[in-house]
């Protein structure tokens, strides 16, 4: 697969109470960092639980990881697709988010080099 799924995110108002019900109910590895909690599913597939403190606060979203995220958000623009989050580096690489042409958002992951 070229561009696998390689994180996932559970927005929340209480990031505390939405740890413990993921806890409970998968027993996933958890570990408070800063601002979000990472996650730990055993499968190579990690994630993240997060409180933003302002709509959207109740989401799910998968990443796909690719080469060049700016690139990418051009692609899907061009196939009927929106950006709604344009590219912000983080520490690990290079984030985005793109709604497609039924309104799905989508998040980008692009690793550092």
């Amino acid at each position: 697969m070229a561009n696998p799924i390689c994180h996932f995110e559970i927005g929340c108002r209480d990031r505390g109470t939405t740890k413990e019900f993921y806890n409970e109910l998968f027993d996933w590895k958890m570990e408070d960092t800063g601002p979000a909690t990472f996650i730990s599913t055993g499968d190579g597939v990690g994630g993240h639980i997060s409180a933003l403190g302002h709509a959207p606060h109740n989401y799910t979203i998968f990443y796909v990881k690719v080469d060049d995220v700016k690139a990418c958000l051009e692609r899907a623009t061009e196939l009927g697709g929106k950006t709604l989050v344009p590219p912000i580096a983080i520490p690990t690489g290079t984030f985005a988010w793109f709604a497609d042409p039924e309104g799905n958002t989508i998040g980008l992951l692009q690793s550092k080099t």
